[in-house]
């Protein structure tokens, strides 16, 4: 059975750093993108960024380009997202997905399974 687990949300002051996780297990293939994508309260699900089975290529949204950070460990079965200097308008629930392939995936249907989400909430 496919597992994937984030953790690591919360409430975060703006301006400041917060680093999420997602533990995924079950997945069977050899090969795998892993994504973050949020979701606003009143809006639809949007890409953040991916990364590939190996670790080498990644992509990333452009309004958070620069600001985030993706990175997995295969060893750990864990993908990160590293995101800084953070603004109220990050507040959202953050998903992980798993898209079966090797490519870097920026759409909802190229992912095949989704954890439950995270909260992330930025004050002012």
């Amino acid at each position: 059975q496919v597992r994937l687990v984030e953790s690591g949300g919360g409430l975060v002051q703006a301006g400041g750093s917060l680093r999420l996780s997602c533990a995924y297990s079950g997945l069977t293939f050899s090969a795998y993108c892993m994504g973050w994508f949020r979701q606003a309260p009143g809006k639809e699900r949007e890409f953040v960024a991916a990364i590939d089975w190996s670790g080498w290529s990644t992509n990333y949204a452009d309004s958070w380009k620069g600001r985030f950070t993706i990175n997995r460990d295969n060893a750990k079965n864990t993908v990160y997202l590293q995101k800084s200097s953070l603004h109220t308008e990050d507040t959202a629930v953050y998903y992980c997905g798993a898209g079966i392939g090797v490519g870097v995936y920026m759409t909802i249907s190229s992912y095949d399974y989704w954890g439950q989400g995270t909260q992330v909430t930025v004050s002012s």
